[in-house]
């Protein structure tokens, strides 16, 4: 008898404690993507409107980068924090009154999903949270993102804040190819946001997933734990999203999961198919007319000045020089060390890509330099010239007319950014080789130059063997 009434009294207080609990776990969505052509490979409830929590500020983001290419803001653009934005819910510490760098800010909310930093993003741009929404949702609809609707620029919860897995993942592949500069933030374990270095908060994807280089993740209460990831391997790319995952390390291996499958059942070859830049019907990106302060409307063009393309080259090339000779010359260090001069690279160009990417200017019909004066001497009859000696050419083994393509990439920064991480990566096989990126028809031909036909075979045999694609080419 005693027995019975301890088990009803135990079974009551576990009904009274499921009471309290939480009503259910977040609905669970998700969907695996061909990134180079936009083909859904796996879906579930992926046009399900759930909360994304964190994953808002890849569309935070987004704007900000359009707002740089716009010429409405520039990365050195000093941000004052408002007490609104100091005041965020789960704030990382802007203080209020403080001027902020805009990279700063970015870098806080890509890398660890600053709240009150997503806030001053929005207040510089818009001048307003509420206004910066509005052009949030604008963007949504040019991008095709139909079943998104935003009311804050950081993600916590509110009422009608509400996306999908299909919407979110579509944004991600708009980061990777409308701001290809910039998406190596998003890679980075660690960044400097200004007041403190910070770590990634989509770290265990990027350590423990082969290829994998981005993008953001997002929680709360409501939402549960989601993650748009994104992995490159050889010529294929993979975007995985999960919403309402219902802890950190379930979602993490649930993603590493959908991007398994996602490499399994993509083509290896497919034809890159990126879509153009949104376009608005007829009224700019900022309707409500805001300038940040310091800021001027330009009066001709929303394009800001292109630098000479020299110039910004050699900014960007340089560093990049810098920064792989410190790695060469440190080989024998730890990896950190190795990572550390990556990071530096890769800042040195988020600085130079602050403003556009220069076109190349069309070539003119190549024309014969005039002589000098002092050459103009009385015309003479030549001499009949010796008959040429014929040489057959030797072995091609030792000349250094050869080298290794890497394929086309999307910009001249994407290239550049691919053979340093190949120098890196392979470190021995391209030391005597130069880097060089060609422009072609189909975008920007990445390219060790520099060596002997074995030199390059054997190169690129090594980045096969890698499941890196690669050819050799010669005279």
């Amino acid at each position: 008898m005693f027995a019975r009434l301890f088990y009803v009294a135990l079974l009551g207080v576990a009904l009274a404690f499921g009471a309290l609990a939480p009503a259910q776990a977040a609905p669970y969505a998700a969907m695996v993507m061909d990134a180079r052509n936009g083909e859904v490979l796996h879906s579930r409830n992926a046009d399900t409107r759930l909360h994304p929590a964190s994953l808002t500020k890849m569309m935070t983001l987004y704007i900000a980068f359009e707002a740089i290419r716009l010429g409405e803001i520039t990365l050195d653009t000093e941000v004052t924090i408002s007490r609104e934005a100091a005041a965020t819910e789960y704030a990382m510490g802007f203080q209020a009154g403080s001027r902020v760098r805009l990279r700063y800010l970015i870098r806080a909310a890509a890398v660890r999903s600053s709240n009150d930093g997503a806030a001053a993003i929005a207040e510089a741009i818009s001048g307003s949270e509420a206004a910066f929404a509005r052009r949030m949702n604008r963007t949504a609809v040019a991008l095709g993102m139909t079943r998104t609707t935003f009311r804050n620029p950081h993600g916590l919860t509110e009422d009608g804040h509400l996306s999908t897995a299909r919407d979110m993942t579509m944004l991600g592949r708009r980061l990777i190819y409308d701001y290809p500069q910039y998406y190596n933030i998003f890679s980075r374990l660690t960044a400097d946001a200004g007041i403190a270095q910070v770590r990634n908060t989509n770290r265990v994807v990027l350590t423990q997933y082969r290829g994998a280089d981005g993008i953001k993740t997002g929680y709360t209460r409501a939402a549960g734990f989601n993650l748009v990831a994104s992995a490159q391997r050889g010529e294929e790319r993979i975007i995985a999203t999960v919403f309402g995952g219902r802890s950190s390390a379930w979602r993490n291996e649930r993603v590493m999961e959908l991007l398994d499958m996602g490499f399994e059942r993509a083509p290896s070859h497919v034809a890159l198919r990126t879509p153009p830049l949104p376009t608005y019907s007829g009224e700019p990106p900022s309707a409500d007319g805001f300038n940040p302060p310091g800021q001027r409307a330009p009066s001709t063009s929303m394009r800001p000045v292109m630098r000479p393309l020299g110039e910004v080259n050699s900014e960007v090339f340089a560093a990049i020089d810098d920064a792989v000779g410190a790695a060469l010359g440190e080989v024998a260090g730890a990896d950190a060390e190795v990572a550390a001069a990556v990071e530096a690279a890769l800042n040195a160009v988020e600085d130079a890509s602050a403003r556009p990417e220069p076109r190349p200017e069309p070539q003119a019909a190549l024309e014969p330099e005039p002589e000098p004066e002092t050459a103009r001497e009385p015309v003479v009859p030549p001499r009949p010239a010796p008959e040429p000696e014929i040489v057959t050419r030797a072995s091609s083994t030792g000349s250094r007319l050869y080298g290794v393509s890497l394929g086309p990439q999307n910009s001249h920064y994407a290239a550049e950014r691919l053979l340093l991480r190949t120098a890196l990566a392979e470190l021995g096989t391209f030391d005597e080789a130069l880097r060089s990126v060609v422009q072609i028809s189909r975008g920007y031909d990445a390219r060790f130059t520099g060596m002997t036909e074995d030199q390059a075979t054997r190169a690129c045999a090594r980045l096969s063997a890698r499941n890196v694609t690669c050819e050799t080419v010669g005279p």
